[in-house]
C-alpha cells in the first residue's frame, strides 16, 4: 500500500519577508535581514519545525527603486547567500540549505565549487537555485550597460546547468583512497577532465573537490516563462512558483510535469512548491485584521516603486487613479512578473493606485486563517495537484514565523499531511529524491 502524501515545506528567507511592511510591524526586528542571532534563531526553529529547507534568494544589485522608495526597503542590505549559509550550517544539522546563483553573471566553475563546498560542508544539504537574474540593474555591475537579452539568458543557463553538473561529478565516488601505507591519496583512473565547449561557455575542469555528498545538490528552478518552465523540466528537481490560486496552479503544476516526463524523467522527481504568504490568526478575521494593518505599513512611494519592478516600466508616470496603459513598453525585465501584474490588473479590476498597493506588499499567493482553515487549503493544494508543498513566507518576524511553525505545522502534523521527525540527513531525503548517478563513472 502506497504512502499517503505528505506536503514539502520549504521557508523563504531572504528577504526574511518577502512583504515590504514586515519589518515596521509591531513587535517585529526591524534588522532581521542582517543580523545572524536572528537568522540563526529562525533557521533553528524552522528546523525544530522539520522544515525541507531554508531558502537564501539573492540579488546581483540594489532593486531599481527611486531613492524615495530604496529608502523605505529592507531589502538594500543582506548577506551573500554562500557565506551565510555556510555559517547556518555549523549550528543546524537536518535542514536544508538553498542558495541562488545567477546563470547570467557568475561563472560555472565558481558556481560549481561552492555548492560543493557548501554540502560537504553541511553534511549534503545543499540547493541550487538556478536564475537568469530578471534585475536589468544587475548588469551594470557586471560591466554590462544593458541586460542580456531573454531568449539568451535561458540559452546560457541550460548549457550552464550541463557544464556544472558535470564538474560536480568530476570524481568517481570511491577516487579517493587516502592510503598512507601506498602513499596514494585518489586514483587518477577515477578522475575525469570535462573539458566543455560550448557555444557559450569553456570550460576544462576538473573541479578541485571531492563529489558532493548529495552526488548533486538538489537543483531548484524558478522561472515561469516558456523558456523557463522548459529548464525546469529539463533540470529541476524543485520548482519556485507564483501561481495566484488553484487552477492555475493546476495549470503550470500539469505543464511542468508533462514537460519533465516528455524529457524522460519521472513526475515524482521533480517538486512543485509554489510561494505562499501565511498568515496564521486565532479566527479568520483576526487573520484579515493583521494583513490590513500589514498593507497599511507600505508607503506609496514604495508600493509604486515595486510595481515598477514587476512591470519593468516606470509606473510613477501613470495615472494613479486610472487603469494601467495599453501601451506600456515591453522590456528584458521577467515576463513572468509582467504578465502578473496584467492578469491581476484584469482579473480584480484594480487601478493603478490598488495595484501598487498590492505589488508593494505582497502581491502573491496568501493563506490567511486559523491554523485548521489553512490546513485545509494546503490539503485541497496537494490532493488536487496544485503543489507538492509551498515556499512558505513569513508576513513579519518572529512572531508571523512563531505561528506558523508553532500553530500551522502541528496542525499538519495532526492530520498527518507533513513529517513528524526527518527521514534522514540530507535534502535529497527530505524531498524524496534520488542520488544521481556519476555520468562519467559507473
Amino acid at each position: 500500500m502506497s504512502q499517503p502524501k505528505k506536503l514539502h515545506l520549504t521557508a523563504f528567507m531572504r528577504p526574511v519577508s518577502l512583504h515590504t511592511g514586515a519589518w515596521r510591524y509591531p513587535g517585529s526586528y526591524p534588522d532581521a535581514n542582517f543580523n545572524l542571532a536572528h537568522l540563526k534563531s529562525f533557521i533553528q526553529k524552522l528546523e525544530a519545525a522539520k522544515f525541507d529547507a531554508f531558502f537564501m534568494a539573492d540579488h546581483l544589485a540594489v532593486l531599481n527603486m527611486p531613492v524615495e522608495a530604496l529608502k523605505r526597503s529592507h531589502t538594500v542590505t543582506s548577506f551573500e547567500p554562500f557565506t551565510l549559509l555556510s555559517a547556518l550550517s555549523v549550528v543546524t544539522e537536518k535542514i536544508g540549505l538553498a542558495a541562488t546563483a545567477s546563470t547570467t553573471f557568475d561563472e560555472p566553475y565558481h558556481v560549481a565549487r561552492r555548492f560543493a563546498s557548501l554540502d560537504h560542508l553541511s553534511g549534503g544539504r545543499a540547493a541550487w537555485n538556478i536564475v537568469t537574474t530578471a534585475n536589468p540593474e544587475s548588469a551594470k555591475n557586471f560591466g554590462l550597460d544593458d541586460h542580456v537579452e531573454h531568449s539568451e539568458r535561458y540559452k546560457r543557463a541550460r548549457e550552464f546547468y550541463d557544464v556544472v553538473t558535470g564538474l560536480w561529478d568530476s570524481f568517481a565516488d570511491d577516487a579517493f583512497i587516502r592510503d598512507p601505507e601506498s602513499g596514494v591519496y585518489f586514483d587518477p583512473e577515477k578522475l575525469h577532465v570535462l573539458d566543455h565547449k560550448g557555444e557559450n561557455l569553456k570550460v576544462r575542469g576538473p573541479l578541485n573537490i571531492a563529489r558532493p555528498v548529495q552526488g548533486w545538490p538538489v537543483i531548484i528552478q524558478a522561472g515561469q516563462s516558456e523558456p523557463g518552465k522548459q529548464l525546469a523540466a529539463e533540470t529541476a528537481e524543485a520548482v519556485f512558483c507564483s501561481p495566484r490560486d488553484l487552477e492555475s496552479a493546476k495549470a503550470l503544476y500539469k505543464d511542468i510535469k508533462d514537460r519533465a516526463v516528455a524529457v524522460g524523467r519521472q513526475r515524482d522527481h521533480l517538486k512543485i512548491l509554489p510561494a505562499a504568504l501565511i498568515i496564521v490568526g486565532d479566527t479568520v478575521e483576526d487573520a484579515q485584521q493583521k494583513r490590513l494593518k500589514l498593507d497599511s505599513l507600505v508607503h506609496y512611494d514604495s508600493a509604486i516603486a515595486s510595481l515598477s519592478v514587476a512591470l519593468g516600466s516606470d509606473a510613477s508616470k501613470f495615472d494613479p487613479d486610472a487603469p494601467l496603459p495599453d501601451d506600456i513598453p515591453d522590456t528584458n525585465a521577467s515576463k513572468t512578473g509582467r504578465a502578473g501584474v496584467l492578469k491581476l490588473a484584469q482579473d480584480e479590476g484594480l487601478n493603478v493606485r490598488q495595484l501598487a498597493g498590492r505589488y508593494g506588499g505582497y502581491a502573491g499567493l496568501a493563506f490567511l486563517g486559523t491554523p485548521e482553515t489553512i490546513a485545509d487549503s494546503m490539503a485541497v493544494w496537494l490532493a488536487e495537484e496544485g503543489a507538492d508543498g509551498f515556499t512558505v513566507v513569513s508576513p513579519f518576524l518572529p512572531q508571523g514565523l512563531d505561528d506558523i511553525t508553532q500553530k500551522l505545522v502541528p496542525e499538519l502534523q495532526r492530520r498527518g499531511l507533513f513529517r513528524t521527525e526527518y527521514e534522514g540527513s540530507t535534502l535529497r531525503e527530505h524531498l524524496g529524491l534520488p542520488r544521481p548517478k556519476n555520468r562519467f563513472f559507473a
